[in-house]
């Protein structure tokens, strides 16, 4: 203990391979976030910022947004390339887009916009209510705007009102279709559109999302139909609004050379529609830019082998080395969302209870009027210290077996079964304590899960870490306070969902992911906060309402360049009675069934009057009430 440092928690928690340099711990042992300010950086702990959320009454869960390092991410993303394309003296430009579906709230769309103005950053909207919610977001003073996804006559008459309000909306085509409603359109209003192309790349991508590369992705144009979508144009007379050619390589690419690769093909196509004569002036890489959640810095499908220089220097190179006309060189575009925000937004949570799979007393035995089978399990447990421990557990594990089925049978007492389970405990903690940090053959590989302690966590893994649950994507997690103690304890997370898929059960490591996380065992009326980190992305907008646990509250910060902080934003999170309203349930009919119900209780004298309004008082505060446990 005395030996631990908060280096080894660093370390332990993969903090500074993962945070981008946005997160770290302090000489107190607490974790907390740098940011960058005119003349350094500045840190402050997160317990002192959820201290101060506390204050004005918000609650745990939270979800803590942090406006520096959006931001930051934002003048990365752009210097990434300011810097790529004067070191290549490409004669090009760039214009970084944001993909509106990554985060549609509010408050992150408009915070990318303001911080994002001074680069002239664009949106990118794939439905109606995406567009919308651009052209309400964005100065109409030739911001950029793509148009993604299927669109239908009101979607394309809102684009065509867009450009003359002086917006730069361009129309991606995603199958021949829409081009006839679009020219139909565009001659009706007397609106000349502004189109790109979205082609099928033949290159295939890796990682977890690279089902939107290929031939054979749904999106997107094949040859054949680009080359109608062509002649259609000039037929029309329009060749000349086709300015734009876009491509998704894919999200969340590991691999460099897979972006270099895709990127090369994209640039014949655009060489090709130039040949063609379309009127070509931007190329828009789509997605791609990975995260690197598991801090490994590999191509491993949740990290990647590159930087964020590296991803823009291939770009910009593949460009010049492809697309040799000077006097034409397009504007490079990408849609990098994902690593835009998924630093901005962490989650704390609680914890507020423990299951120990911990044997009672160790040192048991069983008497000489108890089943032979225990007798057994002790006497192999004896050995476990000795000699073949491995061996002796397997016995101990066989005989413990054979008891469940007598239990079953009736032939044998609850109180021997519980002893059973507590000799089967022990029998595994010894045999950790003789193989600490050793390779377990494969039939036993699972024990350090199967005896890792269950710390239960006050949030919604459905609602806040939705692809934790569904695809298997990892997040980091890790103690705000005691990182100058060593943990002793090795813990899944379960959440206050009734359901067995309802946890963390995946962690990152030094070297790939466990099965356990290392915590700190529960000190008596402690406040014990751990914070998931880069759930920027996607996970506010695909949570779901498992259990009608909803929304949690929700606090923005911006960081000081003085170590202080100012909350700029609170919003509360869902009521019971929200949530129950998203369900089709009416609170007030809810609240008058309800007192029906006692009116009656007290007609049958069953309660009585005083009581009666102790009840419906209970009932109403439990509508107003937060979903998630409050202490």
């Amino acid at each position: 203990m005395t030996d631990w440092t908060t280096d080894d928690s660093a370390e332990l928690y993969g903090i500074r391979r993962w945070g981008n340099g946005y997160f770290d711990v302090s000489a107190r042992g607490e974790l907390t976030v740098r940011v960058p300010t005119a003349d350094g950086s500045i840190q402050v702990a997160l317990a002192e910022i959820l201290d101060g959320v506390r204050q004005r009454d918000l609650r745990l869960p939270l979800l803590l947004r942090i406006e520096n390092l959006l931001d930051a991410q934002i003048t990365r993303l752009n210097e990434a390339f300011r810097n790529a394309i004067a070191e290549h003296d490409y004669p090009g430009s760039y214009r970084g887009v944001f993909p509106i579906k990554v985060n549609q709230q509010r408050q992150v769309i408009e915070e990318i916009t303001r911080f994002g103005a001074p680069y002239r950053h664009g949106l990118e909207a794939g439905s109606k209510a995406e567009l919308m919610i651009a052209l309400a977001s964005l100065p109409a003073d030739g911001s950029l705007i793509i148009c993604n996804g299927y669109k239908d006559r009101e979607f394309i008459d809102l684009g065509l009102r867009a450009r003359q309000l002086g917006f730069q909306c361009i129309f991606v085509i995603e199958t021949p279709a829409e081009l006839p409603v679009i020219l139909a359109r565009s001659r009706a209003l007397g609106v000349e559109p502004r189109l790109g192309v979205r082609v099928k790349l033949s290159t295939t991508v890796g990682g977890h999302w690279n089902l939107t590369s290929g031939e054979r992705s749904i999106f997107g144009l094949s040859i054949s139909q680009l080359v109608e979508v062509v002649d259609r144009l000039r037929e029309a007379e329009m060749l000349n609004t086709l300015r734009l050619l876009h491509c998704h390589l894919g999200s969340q690419i590991p691999q460099l050379d897979d972006i270099r690769s895709a990127a090369a093909e994209a640039c014949r196509f655009y060489q090709e529609l130039m040949n063609e004569g379309a009127a070509m002036e931007m190329i828009d890489f789509g997605g791609g830019l990975a995260v690197d959640y598991l801090g490994t810095g590999s191509s491993d499908s949740q990290s990647r082998d590159y930087s964020l220089a590296g991803y823009a220097a291939a770009l910009v190179e593949t460009v010049m080395t492809n697309l040799t006309d000077p006097d034409r060189p397009p504007t490079i575009i990408t849609e990098s969302g994902r690593e835009t925000v998924a630093y901005y937004s962490l989650l704390l949570f609680n914890i507020f209870d423990v299951t120990r799979f911990d044997p009672a007393a160790e040192g048991l035995i069983p008497g000489p009027e108890a089943h032979p089978l225990l007798r057994k399990m002790a006497s192999r447990l004896e050995r476990i210290g000795a000699e073949t421990p491995q061996q002796n557990y397997r016995e101990i594990v066989a005989c413990r077996d054979r008891l469940h089925e007598l239990f079953t049978a009736g032939q044998l007492s609850l109180r021997d079964r519980a002893l059973a389970q507590e000799l089967l405990l022990a029998a595994g903690r010894r045999l950790l304590r003789q193989s600490p940090g050793q390779q377990l053959p494969a039939d036993l590989q699972t024990l350090r899960e199967d005896l890792a302690a269950i710390y239960y966590g006050n949030l919604s893994v459905f609602q806040s870490l939705p692809d934790h649950w569904a695809i298997g994507q990892l997040f980091p997690v890790a103690p705000i306070r005691r990182l100058a103690e060593k943990p002793q304890c090795h813990a899944v997370i379960a959440d206050i969902t009734c359901d067995s898929d309802g946890r963390i059960s995946r962690f990152i490591a030094d070297r790939g992911t466990r099965a356990t996380l290392a915590l700190h065992e529960l000190a008596p009326g402690e406040d014990y906060v751990l914070a998931t980190f880069l759930v920027g992305a996607y996970q506010e907008t695909l949570g779901d309402l498992h259990n009608l646990f909803g929304d949690t509250d929700i606090a923005s910060v911006r960081i000081e360049a003085d170590g202080g902080f100012v909350i700029t934003r609170e919003d509360r999170g869902d009521s019971v009675a929200d949530l129950l309203g998203y369900v089709q349930y009416d609170a007030r009919e809810l609240k008058a069934r309800f007192r029906a119900t006692a009116e009656q209780a007290v007609r049958e004298n069953r309660i009585n009057l005083p009581q009666r309004q102790e009840i419906l008082a209970c009932f109403n505060a439990g509508l107003d009430g937060y979903s998630y446990f409050e202490t």
